[in-house]
């Protein structure tokens, strides 16, 4: 079925830990409909001369692909916050920050995103929520509060269909708000680009629209 949203912006390359390269994930962006292409390989596997040949080959290859094409990157939330550097953060187009240490409690959880939602490096938070079913789901006040600072920090929320995260409520409380959204397979092949089947009828049955998406404006 063809998509009516046709971006997916979580996506991985040999660059990190992906099984194919830039080229051949764009080949089945293209194939699967997509307008817009995120290539977001793990900012941790990007030593500064990697980094750079990275940004260079996704920025060089813009002109030459029948969709738009954006670099990112993925950091990971660490306990003083993304491990991303400024000089790194203004060579992207958008940097997803995500939560992928072992934590005991939601709370512990929230804590992280918070971290990131306050850094002016990141534009979305990745896969909110996915570790709720091993940690625990937090209160209702909790979520409340990272609704809040999000919103006034301007960040976006991705709706993972890799995780299946975050839950329908949690978007469409995201859409009431103003907050922008995402869609993500989170590919780690060629063949997963552009899975974002689950993301777009989440997204739809919360009355999503073009305006409430991040990258809207390129659809």
């Amino acid at each position: 079925m063809k998509l009516a949203f046709p971006h997916d912006v979580h996506t991985h390359t040999t660059y990190s830990d992906g099984r194919g390269s830039m080229w051949e994930n764009l080949e089945n962006a293209v194939a699967a409909g997509l307008e817009v292409l995120g290539i977001s390989d793990h900012i941790h596997y990007l030593p500064p001369r990697a980094f750079n040949t990275y940004v260079r080959e996704i920025k060089m290859a813009f002109n030459d692909v029948p969709l738009v094409l954006l670099v990112g990157v993925e950091t990971n939330i660490v306990e003083n916050g993304p491990d991303i550097a400024d000089w790194q953060a203004e060579k992207l187009d958008y940097v997803i920050a995500s939560v992928h240490t072992w934590v005991k409690t939601p709370e512990e959880y929230l804590e992280l995103v918070k971290l990131a939602l306050l850094d002016e490096n990141v534009d979305v938070i990745g896969h909110f929520g996915a570790s709720f079913p091993y940690v625990g789901f937090p209160h209702q006040a909790c979520i409340d509060e990272v609704l809040n600072i999000a919103e006034a920090n301007g960040k976006a929320f991705e709706i993972s269909s890799r995780y299946k995260v975050p839950d329908p409520g949690f978007v469409r409380e995201c859409i009431r708000r103003g907050i922008k959204l995402t869609f993500a397979s989170d590919a780690h092949s060629p063949g997963e680009v552009g899975r974002i089947g689950w993301a777009e009828r989440v997204f739809q049955k919360a009355g999503g629209r073009k305006e409430d998406l991040l990258f809207g404006e390129l659809l």
